[in-house]
């Protein structure tokens, strides 16, 4: 129905929705760690907007019933309050049945934004961001050229907060390499603590085209952690996380262990989960590599 400027990405929690491609590829497109738009067609630019409300009209003509749809590609919110708002509008105007809005979202998007921007667009139905904080340790950050802090994070998801968006953090396992595994889990524990996000997902960093971006990054060889590294560093992740509501999935297919909880009444019962993983390894259900495929 739609001609896509492939690939494109989305949550896994998204799999019901509409995807509505408003901006081609990611604006930042530093980090080391993704590859996910480095392809010469995923150059980043913006969608036209009569292409975008062609695209609405052209799915409200199919008499599809949608009730969500999720901005594409891996930097919607980048683009500037009025753009985002007469989006929103032209969703409302064409698919009156839609119920949420999400995106993906760097925290360095919310800078552009006003709090009252923000409460408009929820306002519009703008209620859910995915925000790829990957980790909360500085040094982590700057070697990955996230192009983000500690407290920008924080910043950012405090302001999502505080107007009445929900946010969904992801933290990448294994990001930090062997090296600084415990300090990644450790300040990403402190991040989500201090930011109390409604939603908090774990992924295993991947690197399908090599680790030459990484290897630079980490002054020459990148070591990804092994399997029970991982479930240390994740071991350590869950041990320092004081979160009072905050729904938390690690059910990518990177993950070699499923953990599916509310935190923290559930904070027991998966720190359980990771420790058998850890001691007995061949009577736990993990997924194997080729399971992993993404």
């Amino acid at each position: 129905m739609l001609n896509y400027i492939e690939p494109v990405f989305r949550p896994p929690s998204e799999w019901k929705s509409l995807i509505l491609q408003v901006t081609n590829g990611c604006s930042w497109n530093q980090c080391s760690f993704c590859d996910m738009y480095t392809q010469p067609q995923k150059r980043f630019r913006a969608q036209k907007a009569d292409k975008i409300e062609q695209d609405l009209i052209s799915v409200a003509n199919s008499q599809a019933h949608i009730s969500r749809v999720f901005l594409a590609d891996g930097d919607a919110m980048t683009l500037p309050f009025a753009r985002l708002e007469a989006i929103c509008l032209l969703i409302k105007k064409y698919l009156p049945n839609v119920t949420r809005i999400s995106s993906y979202c760097l925290p360095r998007n919310i800078n552009n934004k006003t709090p009252e921007q923000l409460q408009r667009l929820r306002e519009l139905g703008l209620s859910l961001l995915y925000i790829g904080c990957e980790s909360g340790d500085d040094e982590v950050l700057e070697r990955i050229k996230k192009g983000e802090t500690f407290d920008s994070s924080l910043a950012a998801l405090q302001k999502i907060k505080a107007a009445g968006i929900k946010a969904s953090v992801m933290i990448l396992n294994g990001l930090a390499g062997v090296e600084l595994s415990k300090q990644h889990a450790e300040n990403s524990a402190k991040l989500m603590n201090a930011a109390q996000p409604e939603y908090l997902s774990t992924l295993v960093v991947t690197l399908p085209l090599g680790t030459e971006r990484m290897d630079e990054a980490f002054g020459g060889h990148f070591q990804l952690p092994n399997q029970a590294q991982l479930f240390e560093e994740m071991h350590i992740l869950l041990s320092k996380l004081e979160l009072e509501k905050t729904v938390f999935r690690s059910d990518h297919a990177s993950n070699y262990l499923v953990l599916k909880g509310v935190l923290g009444k559930d904070k027991q019962a998966l720190l359980a989960e990771v420790e058998a993983a850890m001691n007995t390894p061949e009577q736990i259900q993990l997924r194997q590599e080729w399971q992993r495929g993404l």
